[in-house]
């Protein structure tokens, strides 16, 4: 009886021990589970706040924003082959852009970062356009005038008084690099910081491959810019009347008052071929205007707002032609080709390079 009894009790404390280290092990799993647990919700937390980091510091900035405002924007590869345009070996880049079809009909190089020359002078004229009153009367300074003899001017001179309209007019038809300084001192102050605010509306306007150190285009390794973002800023700049107002024109008389309280006239014609009556548009083609570039770095540019007999609108772009001629020859081919299709000799001529 007595042995009986020594062993029930035996089992029922192996059975109580058992039972304790269940309990035990179900305590300890249910620790490392909800350690587990708190963990994953610790890193799933933490990568919520990395991601929101992330974005804020990274899809912020325009190269994100880009592809988010395209949807009216022409976008595209680098390359998109046009038939019938055949670029020249040397030529640095090329664009055909549809504005109604927000489409690229030819790309050559588009986001090859390239030196503008005074393809420059436009972002200056948008920020003008943009931030300034063009009837503000402005006072030319000695650094305005301060240019080499082989570095086209206006005829501004020191101490002149010029309506802001008037400096745009100048900076846009005959591309004068005075011009462009004036006009970055009065909107901004210097040359320095108006180019600030040339790249913070180039970022504004997506161009990434851009960056500017001045108002003008003189050379400088740091001022360059891309034949895509040359359209997005020739595109925000047609869209206010009054820049395609000033490149249509076939000439504009400048009222310039001296320090002396003398008034004088200067006449600005435009420097692209088209407006100049040295080159012919190939037929079907209308060239409203446009803005060209030249120096040595750079070869020969030119931007243009064109249309064909519709008045469907293209702005077409060419970057680093061999000389003027070539710049035309370019020109004519790529409109052709793209605007209506046709094959044929183009008619651009050589003509004196004026900015």
């Amino acid at each position: 009886m007595d042995q009986g009894i020594r062993r029930n009790a035996a089992r029922r404390r192996r059975r109580r021990r058992r039972q304790r280290r269940a309990a035990v092990l179900l305590i300890c799993l249910a620790v490392l589970v909800g350690a587990a647990l708190t963990g994953v919700v610790i890193i799933i937390e933490q990568t919520r706040n990395y991601t929101a980091s992330y974005e804020e510091d990274n899809y912020n900035t325009t190269v994100y924003q880009g592809t988010m405002f395209a949807a009216d924007l022409c976008v595209a590869a680098d390359q998109v082959d046009l038939a019938g345009f055949e670029p020249d070996a040397d030529l640095h880049a090329a664009g055909l852009f549809d504005l109604e079809a927000d489409s690229v009909l030819c790309g050559y190089k588009l986001y090859d970062r390239l030196y503008p020359a005074s393809t420059t002078k436009i972002m200056t004229a948008l920020i003008a356009l943009k931030y300034g009153n063009l009837d503000d009367e402005v006072t030319i300074s000695a650094n305005a005038t301060d240019f080499n003899w082989d570095e086209v001017t206006s005829g501004l001179r020191t101490g002149d008084k010029v309506t802001l309209y008037d400096l745009v007019c100048g900076l846009l038809l005959h591309s004068g690099n005075d011009c462009g300084t004036a006009i970055a001192e009065h909107i901004a102050g210097s040359e320095e910081a108006f180019a600030e605010m040339m790249n913070k509306e180039a970022a504004a306007l997506g161009a990434t491959g851009t960056h500017f150190v001045n108002p003008h285009g003189l050379h400088n390794e740091d001022h360059y810019t891309t034949a895509y973002d040359l359209y997005l800023i020739f595109n925000e700049c047609i869209k206010d009347e009054r820049f395609v107002e000033i490149i249509s024109m076939d000439s504009y008389d400048g009222t310039l008052t001296g320090a002396d309280g003398t008034v004088r006239k200067q006449t600005w014609t435009p420097t692209q071929a088209y407006g100049a009556g040295e080159a012919t548009e190939p037929e079907g083609i209308r060239v409203l205007g446009g803005k060209t570039g030249t120096t040595q770095q750079a070869g020969n540019c030119v931007i243009l707002y064109d249309e064909d007999l519709s008045e469907h609108p293209y702005i077409s772009v060419i970057m680093g032609a061999d000389g003027t001629g070539r710049l035309y020859d370019q020109m004519n081919k790529l409109m052709q080709a793209g605007i209506t299709g046709t094959a044929g000799q183009p008619s651009g001529q050589d003509q004196q390079t004026a900015g």
